[in-house]
């Protein structure tokens, strides 16, 4: 059981992922109520008009940018799985880290994180490799930032090991595997819908650096920062009710420092 008298947790959302100038989506609800994002740099999803909106929204929040990138698959949304080699993996996310960077720099921001998303998250979750790719990208990009990763995977360990700050995530809304892996989405009971059960897994992993896999084993988890998804017609009900689910435990929604 986590001891620590004053909590703190990160509360991070994937934002950006629409297309046009007009197209936010819940982007502008949910940012008061978090406090870092992960833009999406335009290959699973975004665009320049949308990287440029979204930035400057999380910078008038006070929220930490985060580069979103994905594997380049606009119609599956980065979700399906690509045969990539690490080479590709460290050039993906080097571009469009860099894309993202420039719309941060242009507002006078910093660019705080990054995060991997969708299928390229997963497999450099599992293959260390792929992991390795990823972080040695952001390091040559900016030593300075963070990498969020899935907690006790391939990316918060590979990352360690080059010296880089990193950030274990833990999801509200997913379920897990023995392994600690999250169920991948086309699996049944990978998606948690009730409300209730979710936060009581936020509750086990925050307050308790544990949680119950969808077989029922019980697992140890590292949560420095949790993931809200955004999309849906709920997210944005489902993101208020996180807060004051976290504010009631006594913990502080703050973003991560870097070191």
């Amino acid at each position: 059981m986590n001891t620590n008298k004053a909590l703190t947790l990160d509360l991070n959302c994937d934002m950006g992922e629409s297309f046009g100038q007009y197209a936010m989506g819940n982007d502008a609800g949910i940012m008061p109520h978090i406090s870092s994002a992960n833009i999406a740099c335009g290959f699973h999803a975004g665009d320049p008009d949308t990287m440029a909106k979204t930035v400057k929204l999380a910078l008038e929040h006070d929220v930490a940018v985060g580069a979103h990138p994905g594997l380049p698959d606009l119609t599956g949304f980065g979700r399906r799985n690509m045969s990539i080699t690490p080479a590709e993996a460290y050039n993906m996310t080097l571009y469009q880290t860099g894309s993202l960077n420039a719309f941060v720099k242009a507002e006078g921001g910093k660019l705080h994180h990054v995060k991997p998303h969708g299928a390229l998250y997963n497999m450099a979750a599992r293959d260390s490799d792929l992991a390795k790719a990823i972080a040695e990208a952001v390091y040559q990009f900016n030593p300075e930032l963070i990498l969020y990763g899935l907690a006790g995977s391939c990316l918060i360990s590979e990352a360690k090991a080059i010296g880089l700050q990193t950030a274990s995530e833990v999801f509200a809304d997913r379920s897990y595997q023995n392994s600690g892996q999250l169920t991948p989405r086309n699996q049944p009971g990978a998606m948690i819908e009730d409300k209730q059960k979710s936060l009581n897994q936020i509750s086990d992993m925050v307050l308790h650096s544990q949680v119950v896999s969808l077989d029922g084993q019980t697992i140890p988890i590292q949560a420095d920062t949790l993931c809200i998804h955004g999309d849906g017609p709920w997210a944005l009900d489902f993101v208020r009710g996180c807060e004051r689910f976290l504010q009631a435990q006594g913990i502080t929604i703050q973003t991560i420092q870097a070191q």
